[in-house]
Formats: structure tokens, C-alpha cells, sequence
């Protein structure tokens, strides 16, 4: 991918997935839904997911599956507003740049 991503950028992704699963989703599987949409190492998610977890963002439990616990991420009322706070800054974004790219290509 041209384009890196920020750590803003990727807060808000995972917190994003996160908030898709009432209940939580586990480390794993946001690791797969992120990699979904952008290149990223799990050794650059996992630090995200503890400093999220740090700032009150993200909440942790583990749970017993197939004999082993596995360890679930729920996002928090500060992640929401959060999360909130990243979604209308990046349509804020993105609405300007799209102007640009219009613009370049003559629309």
C-alpha cells in the first residue's frame, strides 16, 4: 500500500472492529479483520489493543475456548465516543480529499 497509516488511523480501525461485537471479539480475529482492509503485523496490533486498553478505550477478559482461555476486547463508553470522535474527522477528511481528486480529474 502507497498510503501508511497512522496510529490515529489505526486506534480507529481497531476500535472500529472492536465495536462490532457487543460482547467483545478476541485478539486473533481483529487482527484478521484488520488485516482485511490494511497490511499490518500482529507485533504492531497487540501494542495498540494494551495502550487502547490502557487509556480506558478497550476492556479485557478472557475466556475458555477448546480448553485454552482466549483472551476477548470489548469496547468501552470512552472508546464509543472515541471511535465517534475518529468517524466524523475522518468523513471530515475524506470529503476534503475526494474535492481534490475531483478537481485533478476534472469532475
Amino acid at each position: 500500500m502507497v498510503f501508511h497509516t497512522g496510529a490515529a488511523l489505526l486506534d480507529a480501525i481497531v476500535l472500529a472492529v472492536a465495536a462490532k461485537e457487543k460482547d467483545g471479539t478476541y485478539g486473533y480475529k481483529i487482527t484478521q479483520d484488520v488485516r482485511r482492509v490494511i497490511e499490518v503485523s500482529e507485533s504492531t496490533l497487540y501494542p495498540v489493543l494494551r495502550r487502547l486498553q490502557k487509556d480506558g478505550c478497550l476492556e479485557v477478559y478472557d475466556r475458555q475456548y477448546d480448553g485454552r482461555n482466549r483472551r476477548y476486547y470489548r469496547i468501552t463508553g470512552k472508546g464509543i465516543r472515541l471511535l465517534e470522535e475518529y468517524q466524523a474527522e475522518w468523513e471530515n477528511y475524506r470529503d476534503r480529499i475526494d474535492l481534490i481528486f475531483g478537481e485533478k480529474a476534472g469532475l
